[in-house]
């Protein structure tokens, strides 16, 4: 197949090309290496350097490249930054998105979307643990926003240009080549400074919890959403279980300094959710998918990530 990915020099992004990559589909890479880096970026792929709020450029790789396959995971990614700009992230976001809808529904040989959407920033402060798609959706910032409003449009192209899609909604992705810097990742955070000798600190009491879910685990979605799913849907890929900050942090310890290193905690961010966790239901039954790498197993591949990248260094 002749797939666009979107973001596909950033973390999940580049995850998602190796996987195209190795069952022989040409892929394209379409990133502005704003959070990306081209470390990242497979050599069988072919690199564009770009912005999705570029349509001429958009419009450009659709005639040229005629996708069957869009995997959209560009998108401005910092939920402090929709907040204190929420005009810049509809313009990445929303308006970017649209382009990549328009240049599809120009072409007219995609035969599917792929969202790299958000769980917790969509279903907001939850009424029930862990929450299923059909939740309701009450974000509180402009990033959940967004994304739920890419969702939208995607069932508008579905119903009113005939684009199948398929939207994932992504707990706390985590994994090797996760940036510490400019993506909210706090297992990344932790583990740089954690390895640098450097304090860690917790926000509040280190309560809030989370539902961690490993980068593979989010490919092997993406590719049974391909070889399994007719027609369109949304799917939560996440693990279900909630894990709070503070272990999140002594496991690190453990993996970087046999427990010795221990976390400072400062005032708790204004506004942040206390509870975050997704049931994976509907993509078990539907897909046939379910996590597979532990949260231990998880954090000591992405420790071992780490440690190779400052022997690299």
């Amino acid at each position: 197949m002749n797939v666009l990915v979107t973001g596909g020099a950033g973390f999940i992004g580049s995850h998602i090309v190796d996987a195209f990559a190795s069952r022989g589909d040409h892929v394209t890479i379409l990133d502005n290496l704003s959070t990306g880096s081209t470390d990242n970026v497979n050599p069988k792929a072919e690199f564009v350097r770009g912005d999705i709020t570029d349509a001429e450029l958009v419009h450009r790789l659709f005639r040229e490249r005629r996708f069957d396959i869009v995997n959209h995971h560009a998108a401005q990614l910092d939920v402090r930054k929709s907040v204190a700009d929420p005009v810049f992230d509809c313009q990445q976001n929303i308006i970017g998105s649209l382009n990549l809808l328009e240049a599809a529904k120009e072409i007219g040989t995609v035969k599917r979307f792929m969202l790299a959407s958000t769980g917790g920033a969509i279903y907001g402060e939850q009424d029930y643990f862990p929450a299923d798609e059909k939740h309701p959706t009450r974000p509180i910032s402009p990033y959940g926003v967004a994304k739920r409003s890419i969702e939208l449009y995607l069932h508008y192209y579905e119903q009113v240009h005939g684009i199948p899609y398929v939207a994932f909604r992504y707990t706390n992705v985590y994994g090797p080549r996760q940036s510490p810097h400019g993506e909210a990742g706090v297992v990344a955070i932790f583990t740089e400074r954690l390895l640098d000798g450097t304090d860690c600190t917790i926000n509040g009491d280190g309560t809030q919890t989370r539902d961690y879910v490993y980068v593979g685990d989010v490919v092997r979605a993406h590719m049974l959403a391909l070889d399994k799913l007719s027609g369109s849907d949304i799917f939560n890929i996440s693990t279900g279980t909630e894990t709070d900050v503070n272990e999140i942090f002594q496991v690190l310890s453990e993996l970087t300094t046999n427990g010795e290193a221990e976390a400072k905690h400062g005032p708790a961010k204004a506004g942040e959710q206390q509870r975050s966790v997704c049931s994976y239901a509907y993509a078990e039954q539907k897909l046939g998918w379910q996590p597979q790498m532990t949260l231990i197993e998880g954090l000591r591949e992405t420790v071992d990530y780490f440690q190779r990248k400052s022997v690299e260094a």
